[in-house]
C-alpha cells in the first residue's frame, strides 16, 4: 500500500470517528463525558485538517471548483421543491 492510499484510508477513518464523537458528545447526559468526547472531537478534527492540509500539498486531495451557474441552478431546485 502506498503513502496516498494510507493517508486516504487515515482520512477516512478520521471523518468516521467525528460523527461517533459529535453524537456522542450531543446526545451525553454528563457534563464530564461531554467534556471528554469534546476533546476528543477537538483533537481529531485537528487530525483531519492537518491530514488534509498535507494531501493537498501533495496534490493528494484536490478540490474541483463548482460553477456558480451550477450552484445557482441546484439553489433553485431545491427551492422550487419547498414550494
Amino acid at each position: 500500500m502506498n503513502d496516498q492510499k494510507l493517508m486516504d484510508n487515515y482520512l477516512l477513518i478520521l471523518k468516521s470517528t467525528v460523527e461517533v464523537y459529535v453524537h456522542g458528545t450531543l446526545e451525553s447526559s454528563n457534563q464530564d463525558v461531554r467534556y471528554l468526547l469534546k476533546s476528543g472531537l477537538d483533537n481529531i478534527m485537528t487530525n483531519q485538517a492537518e491530514t488534509y492540509d498535507e494531501m493537498t500539498n501533495y496534490g493528494w486531495y484536490t478540490i474541483n471548483n463548482v460553477k456558480s451557474s451550477e450552484i445557482n441552478k441546484t439553489f433553485k431546485k431545491l427551492q422550487s421543491k419547498e414550494n
